[in-house]
Order: C-alpha cells, then sequence, then structure tokens
C-alpha cells in the first residue's frame, strides 16, 4: 500500500495527517516523480565499494528533504547493496548508514588465519561482522522490520542447493499485514546470506552471495517482484499463516479489477525505480594480451569471470529498462560509474586525497594501475571510493539533480564504452589472419 501522498487520494498508507503538510509529496514535486507512482530503490551488491552509494544516498536525501526509508515504497538490495537496505529498512538515515557501515566493512573484511581466496579459500570470516549486525538490527523477522517504517523489502540470495536465486520479499497487503514465504526469517540472517561471496567467506550453509550470478544488480527482480508477487496468491488470502484475509479490495486498486478481488498495489506503469551502482572495474584488455594474460592465468580468468558475469547481467537488466519496450512505462533512473581514469575525469576535481598513499591529492590524477585494481575487499582504498562517490554526487547535482536517467546519447553518462570497429570488421573478414591466429 502506498505511503501518503496528498494528490493519491484516499485509502493510502497514512503516517500524517491531512492538515499537516506532506513532505514526501514536496519530494515528489522536487525529484518529479509522478505523484501516482510508487517508488522502488534498488542497490547493487560491490563489497566495500558500497561507501560510494551512501555518499549518493547522503545526496538525494538532502534533496529530497527526507530520509529513503519515508521517500521510498519499497527498498531492494544485494550483498552491500542488501547490507545498506536492511538498514534503511530499520528505519537509519544515509548519513547514519555511513557511519555504521564503516564499522561494518571493517568488521566484514576480517582476514582468517591462514586464509586465501585461491589457496586456502575463504579469505576472510564472519565472526565479527555477524555480532556487529546482531547488536545493530537485533533479531527483529523480515516482517517487523518492515513493519517499522512500511516498508517493502526483497534481498537477493543463491540459494546452491536448490539451483536458484532466492528473493528473501516481504510486503505490505490491502489490509496492513504482511505477505512473504520467508517473512518469519530473521532480517539478519538474510542480510549474512547476501553477502557471502564464494571465495571470500563461507557460504551460509546452502546460500552464498545474491550476486553471485545474475542479481547484483536487483532492479529487474525487484521491479518483477513487485508487479507480479507483492500480493498474496488467493490460496494464501485465507490462510492465516501469511496474512489475515482482506475483507474489502484495495480502495486505491486499479478501476480495470474484478469487483472483489485484490489487485496490485504496483501497476506496471505507474512505477518509478533508482537503481544505484557501487562502481565498476572496466577490464579493458588489450587485443595482443587475451592469449597470455598478466599473471596466474586461474587467478586472472577466475577474477575476470566473476566480474564480467556480474557486469553483463546488470547492464542487460539496465538495457531492457531503457528499450523502447519498457521505458515508456517504467520511470527508471541508473546512477552508476565505471572506475577509469576517463569517467573519474568527468567529475569535479578535489584535491583532499592522501598524498602519500596515492602520489598525488588530486583525484584526476588517479590512473589506471590503481582504479583498476580496487577490489570490493580492498578496504585501503575505502577513502578513494568516498570521494569518488561524494564527487558524483555533485556531478549528478550539476547534470540532473536525480531527476531521471543519468545517461549521454542512450549511454550511462559515466561509464566508459570502447570498440574497435574497422579493426574487428578487417580481422574477420580475412582468412589470412584466422589462418594465422593461434589456435
Amino acid at each position: 500500500m502506498p505511503k501518503p501522498l496528498p494528490a493519491a487520494g484516499a485509502g493510502s498508507r497514512s503516517k500524517s495527517t491531512d492538515a499537516a503538510p506532506d513532505p514526501r509529496s514536496a519530494a515528489y514535486d522536487v525529484l518529479n516523480i509522478a505523484k501516482d507512482h510508487r517508488t522502488i530503490l534498488c542497490l547493487d551488491g560491490g563489497g566495500m565499494r558500497g561507501i560510494l552509494t551512501i555518499q549518493l544516498l547522503k545526496k538525494l536525501e538532502e534533496v529530497a528533504g527526507i530520509p529513503c526509508y519515508q521517500l521510498f515504497d519499497m527498498v531492494a538490495g544485494t550483498s552491500t547493496g542488501a547490507i545498506i537496505a536492511g538498514l534503511i529498512t530499520t528505519g537509519h538515515t544515509a548519513l547514519q548508514i555511513e557511519t555504521l557501515y564503516e564499522n561494518l566493512v571493517t568488521k566484514v573484511f576480517d582476514h582468517r588465519t591462514l586464509g586465501n581466496r585461491f589457496i586456502n579459500p575463504p579469505a576472510f570470516t564472519k565472526e565479527k561482522y555477524r555480532d556487529l549486525l546482531k547488536e545493530v538490527v537485533k533479531d527483529i523477522t523480515l516482517e517487523e522490520a518492515c513493519r517499522i517504517n512500511d516498508l517493502d523489502l526483497m534481498i537477493t540470495s543463491k540459494d546452491m542447493s536448490a539451483a536458484e536465486e532466492t528473493f528473501f520479499s516481504c510486503f505490505k497487503q490491502p489490509d496492513g499485514s504482511f505477505f512473504g514465504t520467508y517473512k518469519q526469517v530473521l532480517l539478519r540472517s538474510v542480510m549474512e546470506a547476501t553477502m557471502s561471496a564464494p571465495t571470500y567467506f563461507y557460504p551460509l550453509e546452502r546460500f552464498v552471495d545474491g550476486g553471485t550470478t545474475t542479481y547484483n544488480n536487483p532492479s529487474l527482480a525487484a521491479f518483477m517482484e513487485a508487479v507480479s508477487y507483492s500480493i498474496a496468491p488467493k490460496e494464501d488470502l485465507a490462510s492465516s499463516q501469511n496474512i489475515q484475509p482482506a475483507l474489502n479490495p484495495n480502495p486505491k486498486s486499479p478501476s480495470s479489477a474484478e469487483p472483489g478481488t485484490v489487485s496490485p498495489d504496483y501497476q506496471l506503469s505507474k512505477i518509478t525505480i533508482f537503481s544505484f551502482g557501487t562502481g565498476i572495474s572496466r577490464q579493458f584488455i588489450k587485443p595482443t594480451g587475451t592469449v597470455n594474460p598478466h599473471g596466474i592465468d586461474l587467478t586472472f580468468w577466475l577474477n575476470w569471470l566473476m566480474t564480467e558475469m556480474g557486469q553483463d547481467a546488470s547492464a542487460m537488466q539496465v538495457d531492457t529498462f531503457r528499450s523502447p519496450m519498457i521505458k515508456k512505462l517504467v520511470d527508471f533512473r541508473r546512477f552508476q560509474i565505471s572506475l577509469d581514469p576517463t569517467a573519474i575525469g568527468k567529475l569535479p576535481n578535489i584535491g583532499t586525497l592522501d598524498e602519500k598513499k596515492y602520489h598525488t591529492k588530486w583525484l584526476h590524477d588517479i590512473g589506471e594501475d590503481i582504479l583498476g585494481s580496487i577490489d570490493m575487499a580492498d578496504t585501503t582504498k575505502f577513502d578513494l571510493m568516498k570521494v569518488i562517490g561524494t564527487q558524483m554526487a555533485e556531478y549528478i547535482m550539476q547534470v540532473n539533480e536525480f531527476k531521471q536517467d543519468l545517461l549521454v546519447a542512450n549511454r550511462d553518462a559515466l561509464v566508459t564504452a570502447t570498440g574497435d570497429v574497422v579493426r574487428i570488421r578487417k580481422q574477420l573478414s580475412d582468412p589470412e589472419w584466422l589462418g594465422a591466429f593461434k589456435a
């Protein structure tokens, strides 16, 4: 059920009186969100690079004038994005999350004795992280967390035993109850399952990081869950195990709904999605270096596959939302940056870096050698990612103030793309070149 917006009519979630001015309505105006839209916040995985996302959320809250837990109807996250999503759901502002996150990250990447990703995996232990998470979010369930601020929630994790992705979701129903297969599980259990990345951490029994395969960017999954599965099936409506039966249809249901039925609040053409990345490392391998990559082959290809699989899956989701068949229906806004000198050079420059550490204090001087090696567990670059996030937020304010998708000529404004059509056409059309290349 939507949160209150004066223009939305009767029957919406009620947090403020009709007489009081509604700050959420004002936030919709500032951000150019249609008043009859539901809003979904989607947060990518990316390890410690999530500090970049938090800088964007801080600026978004500053612009909106309200915290994310008041602005959005639903929050979805994978891995580090799910950690942020869980903290938003439990009522933390972006500024509060930043403080908690800095502490959480140092606990997450706690080196295991003799641990190594490739020789003796995993590299890290989750013991300190688990203890800190219990201290922060306690032993509340997904449903209890969602009730705090009237938020719907989805967190992803890969189930190795079932060989499928699991969406831990919880949605409020028209009668005020909540629906979700796993609504009674502990929030902190899910927040651990979603970040248990292979080789970095032990699985949580059957569960590993939600971004291991397709859903490091949870945008499309969140959209599908909201539109298709946010309302309990008819057979569950009369079962107290899931929700109490709704005696009357949702007063905000579309007029096209059949009498006596419950229609989803997330209508296909009335959704605005804010999708935030954590920065991506573009692996530009020169054509002459693909056969004999630098370093140990096994290490190179494992890292390459883990990085590229998630990035390609994310790109496909983003391209789907931006395709002509979808973009006319959904207000999709993606904010992402590639970690390379070309993209960083588009941000406002700043001279606050640790000169001893980076051999320069200026952001634009940081080279490919540093930017291309920022691993999700490399907490030594935490300060750099925070600066990049802060300057990216300033760039967004100069370009569109979060009011629309971050695009230039239908491509991500801050994601570097390269190609060599002329060379490819020439080589792949040449029988002699093909015959001479190593088979």
